[in-house]
């Protein structure tokens, strides 16, 4: 368990000065909404000098329309700690590409150990498309993505991450294999329900979230972290606190410091209600 944060000297201060939230399963309930109860809860953190910052695997165009619906004007770290989005003047602040050279390798020695992967990409940008190519499976929803049969299209535009899917392994497997056979070229993250990433090596939301940190001058500390999967492991081993969903992977239940109530039911709101007391 992790020790608790210093005492603020303002004894009507939220105990956290940075509450940092994973999107998908966690601040977002099936649905895709924000309850109003979890709404209501990191408004009176906020009102108590805490700040509020999301982190997602999503990349900033997949975020930027959900930070709007949130009235989220402040910092957001985006494609797996790729990009650091500052929602309030709509500027990318900081961007990590992935080698597209490394990528194409690492994809060809998977399929090497593996057989064939289906295969989808995002674009570096504000405005980058995600490219979905033949047999991978587009989760059902709002998110727009451009379908391409040419994989060396993917290839033509700088790119901050790979997503990978197989036929016959599923998503824990397919992150296993991943990482035996191509762990030493690029990062491998599990992220959701199909969603596997290949991204540039040594990124991750702990190193996104860190440069966000230090732009508010906010340390490790004094940040409670909420999360669902183990893409979230390592901004949970960077913060204070590690704080995941009922609904969470096994691998980031086993990490967590508490394990609080679904992303459907007010998980976030139900932890930040206590603290604020």
């Amino acid at each position: 368990m992790s020790a608790p944060p210093a005492a603020s000297a303002d004894p009507d201060a939220f105990p956290y000065r940075l509450i940092a939230t994973d999107l998908d399963g966690t601040l977002l309930r099936s649905d895709d909404t924000v309850s109003e109860r979890t709404r209501a809860a990191l408004d009176a953190a906020t009102a108590r000098g805490a700040a509020h910052i999301v982190v997602t695997g999503r990349a900033v165009p997949w975020t930027k329309q959900i930070l709007a619906n949130l009235g989220h004007r402040g910092l957001a770290v985006c494609a797996q700690g790729a990009q650091v989005y500052d929602a309030g003047s709509g500027r990318l602040l900081t961007s990590v590409t992935l080698d597209r050279r490394v990528a194409e390798q690492a994809l060809a020695q998977l399929e090497k150990e593996v057989g064939t992967v289906a295969v989808a990409a995002s674009r570096d940008g504000l405005d980058g498309e995600v490219l979905a190519g033949p047999g991978y499976r587009v989760h059902d929803g709002p998110l727009p993505y451009i379908p391409f049969d040419d994989r060396e299209t993917i290839w033509r535009q700088p790119l901050n991450k790979i997503y990978i899917q197989h036929s016959q392994l599923d998503d824990d497997e397919l992150a296993k294999a991943a990482r035996a056979a191509v762990g030493e070229l690029v990062g491998v993250v599990m992220a959701g329900k199909g969603i596997v990433e290949l991204l540039p090596l040594g990124l991750s939301k702990a190193k996104g979230l860190a440069l966000a940190a230090r732009r508010l001058k906010v340390r490790a500390a004094e940040t409670i972290a909420f999360g669902d999967m183990p893409n979230d492991i390592p901004m949970f081993a960077w913060a204070g606190r590690g704080v995941a969903m009922e609904n969470a992977h096994e691998e980031l239940l086993a990490v967590a410091d508490e394990v609080t109530a679904s992303n459907d039911e007010d998980g976030i709101a139900l932890v930040l209600e206590k603290l604020v007391g």
